[in-house]
């Protein structure tokens, strides 16, 4: 090597590693995982199976999951931590999907499976998904419930997890049903099958910082009220301090918008947000007096898309009487807007304050006749919506339960395509299905590129200097 290139590499390197020394005490602490999404089909073939004329069956989801794309699940609100020294990392993941087929004469389901908990696992290059699984044994119908089950093998590709970014992004991870995982699917596949691949984000932040003179937090104290002098956590005035109702519409028609066949999307103004399976309207203001509940939200979600698809819910409002919920809200459609109108109807029971908060959690909800009639008849009165969720305040100090945190958008990254599957629907046919590898990983999206430039900046050196020699030298194939 010519003494100028050496000087050259040798300045460099300097550079490199001189950053490299500020850049590891900086990644030396452990950063916390707070809220993120993971995308999984657990597996396509299985899907169209329980949901196909042998089985016959369904699935339906909870905790807060929500539908992506043509045939996947989004899973929220990560929770975790990440070494970037190391590339130690873990995300735990919330919400669920229950899958039921085969229904006797008796109701029951021989086939019903539920897979919740999502939690991702990296660690010394290796990768592994964890699930919480609830199963029914084939032969005996035993139902057994195990958390936390290895249930699928991740193939990280060569992806090197080391970093000191804001976020983690992991695309189309290929996976690989694990031996724990077969006998936790009850056997419907064996250990080795490929399953749908894994994506998730994951927002990265650094633990607060604390000194030795900081004094230690403390839970906030009860005021005292002036009318009462009773503290307000347990105040039973009737005014709404604040409020949310959680509500999806109805997740077939959401699936049906963002489609092949409506090809549309959904838009949210005036405060309304999004949790993935569910829209909030928040702002809850109204009263709650003996168990019965008047309150109006905030927000507005628009559902537009091709055929002449355009539908406006806001001005949400909820009224329970009598333990007898109703949904009103405006709904303008391209013909007409009704104001005002009962949508859905629920069964809210007898409502209490509890710590100041009155809650609904995930009550079922039917359309109502005039709903069906705003829905443009594309579904009839009595047809099953989404559940409705309700939570309001009455005091300073209650807190509305948290929205599913679906992190910040995930850094953008080459499309990838999944593993095809057209297999046969049955799915123990499926078993010894081989993985046909067209799964690529993706690499990790961390934010530490200055490294990176100044290594790449050497290594273009190099090599215009060694082209400039090659040209006068025999070419070599490298």
């Amino acid at each position: 090597m010519p003494t100028r290139l050496r000087v050259l590499a040798a300045v460099v390197c300097a550079a490199v590693l001189g950053a490299l020394a500020p850049a590891a005490t900086a990644h030396a602490e452990s950063r916390t995982v707070q809220g993120g999404r993971l995308d999984w089909g657990v597996r396509t073939s299985f899907q169209r199976y329980v949901t196909g004329p042998v089985a016959n069956g369904s699935y339906t989801l909870t905790g807060g999951a929500a539908t992506v794309g043509g045939s996947g699940f989004r899973f929220h609100s990560a929770t975790g931590t990440y070494d970037g020294d190391t590339g130690a990392f873990r995300a735990a993941f919330s919400g669920g999907v229950r899958f039921v087929g085969h229904r006797t004469d008796s109701g029951a389901y021989q086939l019903d499976l539920t897979l919740s908990s999502p939690t991702v696992v990296i660690a010394g290059g290796a990768g592994t998904l964890y699930v919480d699984v609830t199963g029914k044994a084939k032969d005996t119908g035993a139902v057994t419930t195990s958390r936390q089950v290895p249930f699928a093998s991740l193939s990280l590709g060569g992806i090197d997890m080391r970093g000191g970014g804001t976020s983690v992004v992991l695309d189309n991870l290929p996976a690989t049903l694990t031996a724990q995982g077969a006998r936790a699917f009850a056997g419907y596949y064996t250990a080795g099958t490929p399953l749908d691949p894994v994506s998730l984000s994951a927002d990265v932040r650094r633990p607060p910082r604390t000194t030795a003179t900081s004094p230690a937090p403390r839970s906030p104290q009860p005021k005292e009220t002036e009318q009462t002098g009773k503290t307000d956590t347990d105040a039973k005035g009737t005014g709404l301090v604040d409020g949310a109702v959680d509500w999806g519409v109805r997740r077939t028609f959401r699936e049906y918008v963002t489609g092949d066949i409506a090809r549309g999307r959904w838009t949210l103004t005036s405060g309304a947000l999004d949790g993935g399976a569910l829209f909030r309207f928040p702002g809850g203001r109204g009263t709650f007096e003996d168990g019965d509940l008047t309150a109006a939200f905030r927000g507005a979600v628009r559902f537009t898309g091709e055929h002449g698809l355009d539908l406006r819910i806001t001005g949400v409002r909820v009224t329970v009487t009598d333990g007898k919920g109703t949904l009103h809200a405006d709904v303008t459609s391209p013909d007409r807007t009704r104001r005002g109108i009962p949508l859905v109807t629920f069964t809210a029971g007898n409502l209490k304050a509890r710590a100041g908060l009155v809650t609904v959690t995930e009550a079922p909800a039917k359309l109502t006749a005039q709903g069906a009639e705003a829905f443009g008849g594309m579904y009839p009165a009595g047809t099953a919506m989404d559940p409705v969720t309700l939570a309001v305040a009455l005091t300073d100090t209650a807190e509305l339960p948290a929205l599913p945190d679906l992190g910040s958008a995930p850094t953008a990254a080459p499309a990838a395509s999944p593993s095809a599957s057209a297999a046969p629907p049955e799915p123990v046919a499926q078993a010894t299905e081989p993985d046909d590898g067209t799964s690529p990983a993706l690499p990790l999206s961390l934010a530490a590129g200055s490294l990176l430039v100044l290594a790449g900046a050497a290594a273009l050196l190099v090599r215009r200097r060694r082209a400039g020699r090659g040209a006068a030298d025999t070419p070599q194939d490298h």
